[in-house]
């Protein structure tokens, strides 16, 4: 009778162990954590959940609200305590760390043949690690160069399209030549310099990050790493063609700036176009422009949104069932016109609501097959160097406190360290 008692304390002890999801006269509860926050994307992915549940009644899926400013700290927090949701909303920049540490499921096998294969082999990079796959990549966002259309049709310059970009050395003479009186051609907001500068240094073939054959990774600053960031310095401090006061800012700082007619440009990540389309005052003509090309074209790299499944979670299977509903052809645009976003199915991307002129959706979906995995997506220990290396040095450069030389030495000399900590 003891040991029986033992048995039965033991087993409820590995249920608490175990995260959230339930399983109550034969239905399935599992939860499923949204990082969704604009109105439109939260209301198609609760219209998406309903529609499940309508459909599949023996498992339940429950909608939980999570957020962008917290999700690192509060997933690890929920993984440690064994109470991490079963479908997992992140980023493919946000998943080595928990991907390493076991606490995310492989998805190779639970995923059908459709979305394996609709998705390119590019975007699942973003989310594989040691040949493992961790998360579904299903949207993802270019940089793109917000533009005053009436600015620029009254300058006379050359109007860029995917299939003639600027080059970065057009593209700093044009914002020269569009600045002057208090007026700015670009206004660079940097206040987090670090990802947008690697993702668009790969149209000039810069890379930073380089692993070696034993797969260690170190961080050499070279000549194609630095087209895009002196770019944006010479702008700032030479030229005086990007606003000095917006380095510091978010993306949405500069908006109202923009608006008001202080500055022809602004780059920004594609879904910014909901604020803008909000925004807007009455007869403002704004439109959409490829971000500048290099060596190596249009190629950026993005960090794209994914969908993962815990690996505590006792319900993979039907975990991932839902995830492969949620990522539908039809339910992918409904979740990418939710979030101002591409999604990266390819059937999905062919979709006409997708590729109208309206708001610089085709110049989106024009810019979709040149997007690559962000420079930083398999380094181990990539947030602490972003935090205590790279986003200072950068910051002092395009503020010219420093050159490029001590950049150089900032990101090489002091990151290598960093980075060590955290080889295996």
């Amino acid at each position: 009778m003891r040991a029986r008692w033992i048995v039965g304390v033991l087993l409820l002890l590995l249920a608490g162990c175990t995260n959230s999801s339930t399983t109550e006269n034969g239905r399935i509860t599992l939860r499923f954590q949204s990082l969704a926050w604009q109105e439109e994307s939260v209301t198609a992915n609760k219209e998406l959940v309903k529609e499940w549940n309508a459909t599949h009644p023996g498992v339940k899926v429950e909608y939980v609200q999570g957020s962008w400013d917290s999700v690192h700290d509060q997933l690890l927090t929920a993984f440690e305590g064994g109470e991490a949701p079963d479908i997992i909303h992140d980023a493919s920049d946000d998943l080595a760390d928990f991907a390493y540490g076991g606490y995310l499921a492989d998805l190779t096998g639970l995923l059908p043949q459709r979305l394996t294969s609709d998705i390119p082999q590019r975007s699942w990079e973003t989310a594989t690690f040691d040949g493992r796959v961790y998360g579904v990549p299903f949207l993802q966002e270019p940089r793109v160069l917000i533009a005053n259309a009436e600015w620029l049709e009254k300058s006379g310059v050359r109007i860029p399209t995917p299939e003639r970009p600027w080059s970065w050395a057009e593209f700093r003479q044009i914002t020269e030549q569009l600045s002057g009186d208090g007026r700015y051609g670009v206004a660079w907001p940097l206040k987090e310099p670090v990802s947008a500068t690697l993702n668009l240094s790969l149209s000039a073939g810069g890379q930073l990050f380089h692993r070696g054959a034993d797969g260690k990774v170190t961080v050499r600053f070279e000549k194609a790493d630095r087209t895009v960031p002196r770019t944006i310095h010479d702008q700032a401090n030479t030229d005086h063609s990007a606003s000095p006061t917006t380095l510091g800012s978010g993306g949405s700082d500069t908006l109202p700036g923009f608006f008001g007619g202080k500055y022809a440009m602004v780059p920004l990540g594609f879904s910014y176009r909901q604020q803008i389309a909000q925004q807007a005052p009455e007869g403002f003509r704004w439109q959409v422009l490829p971000a500048p090309a290099g060596a190596d074209g249009l190629t950026q790299g993005v960090s794209p949104q994914t969908l993962s499944v815990a690996e505590d979670s006792p319900h993979k299977k039907e975990a991932a069932e839902f995830v492969d509903f949620l990522l539908q052809p039809k339910n992918m645009v409904r979740l990418a016109l939710g979030d101002w976003m591409l999604p990266t199915g390819t059937e999905a991307l062919k979709d006409p609501a997708l590729r109208t002129a309206k708001d610089g959706w085709a110049t989106g979906t024009a810019l979709a097959p040149h997007l690559r995995p962000a420079p930083a997506q398999s380094v181990r220990g990539y947030p602490e160097w972003k935090d205590k290396v790279a986003t200072p040095a950068f910051q002092e450069y395009y503020s010219g406190a420093i050159d490029l030389g001590e950049l150089r030495k900032r990101l090489e000399d002091d990151g290598n360290p960093v980075l060590a900590r955290y080889q295996r």
